[in-house]
């Protein structure tokens, strides 16, 4: 998918189908070069998180994945769009929200 918001807001609704939860995407464009977009959601356990990265991998295919098999924190990397699956003490302890702070959120819609 070319529009990376697009993708973002995509991404999110996927991940709200597999009943993730406390999702954010985070406007990143005039803030950082390493990406567009960050959409950042909890999962409940590591299976879950897990369940959710390969349900998103099916939809478009990332450039890069990290945490698979470990995963209290998958990152799948899309260029323009990063996703950050958590377990919800790992996103607390990272406090990517607290970093990035200063970025716009872009509100989800869900039907």
């Amino acid at each position: 998918m070319s529009d990376p918001i697009a993708l973002a807001k995509a991404l999110a609704n996927l991940i709200d189908e597999k009943k993730g939860s406390d999702i954010v995407i985070f406007d990143l464009r005039n803030l950082s070069p390493i990406t567009d977009f960050f959409v950042i959601a909890n999962g409940l356990s590591d299976i879950h998180l897990e369940t959710i990265a390969q349900y998103l991998m099916e939809y478009e295919k990332p450039n890069h994945v990290e945490g698979l098999g470990v995963a209290t924190w998958v990152l799948l990397d899309f260029i323009d769009v990063i996703v950050h699956l958590f377990l919800k003490e790992t996103r607390e302890f990272y406090g990517l929200e607290r970093l990035w702070g200063d970025a716009a959120r872009i509100e989800l819609q869900y039907d």
